[in-house]
């Protein structure tokens, strides 16, 4: 149990914690988090402001999560490296909140979010992560990638469409129609800091692709803008007012103040008012919230402690996300969770501490503070290439060709009905689908593995030579309640004119209480017809469960004998009828 109590542990600030018992923090190790936080802070910059864009609020929000979100977690959680912030895997849940309840709405659903993700950590269901098939993870995350990559068509192309429809297919055919009315311009842009952010890794440097890209894209942009080509930009996309009235363009250069988070609002938006059919409304928004927010910051651990061999605590990583998305919304921040790829860049940079992920979010602070200006310049459709390489790395295309390609069948059919739901109707509806589809599926191929075999003429087993009428029979694998009635049904219509029967069990290492139920039937069957019946050789759990259950033996009917010698031993010695 040792080696898995990280999944079972809660502790405030776990990570932390450990990192510093590990070995004394000193100069040397300081300089690498500061390095790692200053190169992950970069990268975090346009993406959480392309990342909130894409979820329909103004781009500050975005940054204000990477800042508030992304020191809070990293200082409570229990994944060392983990950076958290904005990520995509939530735009296709927050799009639609947005849409009906505004700002406010996402921040309350981002709060109610945070009390189910420490709920959960309370009651320790952290090691849960466990259970979720690949093809269900592989499912939703590909199709997620889609809805995300469909929805950046629109910027990239700079296609002037008002309002966007709800459904993937109505979009999809909306840009369809719309795309010969493409902006040169714009889709120029868009293209350029596509082919940076493709290129650039091939020259081996440690400046992330995100930087040169986006900067190459704003400057053309800035040409052509000057040449008479209109290509929106964050600065004539959103304004702001500041407390004295004065009115800017782009993003304000302010600290993120506190305010009620179902009172701040955007232009053109009312405040919810928070009655209960809102609450009950955005409930079932929150619990879609957090239950992505657990298995992408989970598996982003997982993934960190490959790459590492150390372990996270599965429990304290909850509590750390939750607190983080209950705080954030009050400061005007969005949803939170781990960021696989910019926890990879961070590990890679050469993180040590937690502290290199606090780090990050004081190098967006200062970004926020210092660099306002400047980044009122970056395009839109360079916003959405950003995107579009998310949603690429986050499809893990070649991971899902290859399950396609070599997976059971199974597998495949899990894959595709997550990937189909998720991006046709809805991820919580498609993770429900894909859980119960894979949980049958294993459930059939388990129940397919319990068979049985007639060894009356195995001496290697029985070393009697049985009376008339009398056979052993040997039942291997789990005799639960979908194998049970199977095995007990076949029985008692394949075997009907014995004389005895002796049922060898040592190959059964499940019974449930509806493989109880079976049993009893068939015992009842054996009775009718006057077959007399031996079970022999029980394995532990099934000899619990008939204590459990009451279960007491038929003299002369049903005997129970702890090995498959001593049943022998009884027809041996002429003890029940030839």
């Amino acid at each position: 149990m040792g080696h898995r109590a990280h999944l079972f542990s809660l502790r405030l600030g776990f990570a932390l914690r450990e990192a510093f018992k590990e070995a004394p923090y000193d100069l040397s190790r300081l300089g690498k988090d500061l390095m790692a936080g200053l190169t992950v802070g970069i990268i975090a910059i346009p993406l959480s402001m392309a990342l909130a864009i894409a979820c329909g609020v103004a781009p500050q929000y975005g940054l204000y999560t990477a800042i508030i979100a992304g020191f809070l977690i990293p200082l409570t959680g229990g994944s060392r490296y983990s950076i958290s912030g904005p990520t995509a895997a939530f735009i296709v849940i927050l799009v639609p909140i947005v849409a009906q309840y505004g700002l406010s709405g996402l921040l309350v659903a981002s709060i109610m979010s945070g009390v189910i993700l420490i709920t959960m950590a309370l009651l320790r269901l952290g090691r849960y992560i466990e259970y979720i098939p690949e093809s269900v993870t592989l499912g939703f995350t590909a199709g997620i990638a889609l809805v995300i990559a469909v929805l950046q068509v629109k910027d990239f192309l700079g296609l002037h469409i008002e309002t966007m429809p709800g459904h993937f297919t109505e979009k999809v055919m909306l840009l369809a129609s719309s795309a010969a009315g493409f902006d040169a311009g714009s889709l120029t842009v868009g293209v350029l800091t596509l082919a940076v952010m493709l290129l650039w890794p091939r020259c081996k440097t440690p400046i992330p692709a995100h930087l040169p890209a986006v900067v190459v894209g704003s400057l053309l942009a800035y040409f052509l803008n000057q040449t008479g080509y209109s290509i929106a930009t964050i600065g004539s996309t959103f304004s702001f007012a500041l407390p004295g009235g004065t009115i800017g363009s782009g993003i304000p250069p302010i600290l993120p103040d506190f305010e009620w988070p179902w009172l701040r609002v955007q232009p053109g938006e009312a405040a919810i008012e928070l009655t209960w059919q809102v609450a009950q409304d955005l409930l079932s928004a929150a619990f879609a919230i957090a239950m992505l927010g657990a298995i992408e910051s989970l598996l982003c651990a997982v993934v960190l402690d490959t790459m590492t061999g150390r372990k996270h605590s599965a429990n304290s990583e909850l509590f750390g996300q939750g607190l983080g998305n209950i705080i954030t919304p009050f400061f005007g921040g969005i949803t939170a969770t781990a960021a696989i790829a910019r926890s990879a860049a961070n590990l890679k940079a050469g993180a040590q501490t937690p502290l290199a992920a606090m780090t990050h979010a004081i190098v967006v602070l200062l970004a926020l503070l210092f660099l306002a200006p400047l980044l009122a310049y970056l395009p839109m459709t360079s916003m959405a290439a950003l995107l579009l390489i998310v949603a690429w790395n986050m499809s893990e295309a070649p991971k899902a060709l290859k399950l396609l390609q070599e997976a059971p069948a199974p597998d495949i059919a899990v894959f595709i009905t997550c990937f189909s739901l998720t991006a046709l109707f809805d991820m919580v509806i498609a993770i429900t689908a894909g859980i119960i589809l894979a949980s049958l599926l294993f459930m059939k191929e388990i129940a397919e593995m319990t068979i049985v075999r007639d060894v009356s003429q195995n001496r290697k087993l029985v070393d009697i030579h049985l009376p008339g009428g009398w056979m052993v029979l040997k039942i291997n694998g789990p005799l639960f309640f979908a194998a049970a009635d199977r095995i007990f049904g076949e029985l008692s219509h394949s075997y009907t004119e014995q004389k005895g029967i002796v049922l060898y069990l040592d190959g059964v290492p499940l019974l449930d209480s509806g493989g109880m139920s079976a049993m009893n039937k068939f015992i009842d069957d054996c009775a009718s017809r006057n077959i007399r019946l031996m079970l022999a050789d029980f394995q532990t759990q099934p000899m619990k469960t008939l204590t459990k259950a009451g279960f007491q033996a038929a003299p002369g009917c049903c005997d129970l004998y702890p090995t498959l010698a001593a049943a022998l031993e009884q027809i041996k010695n002429q003890e029940v009828p030839a």
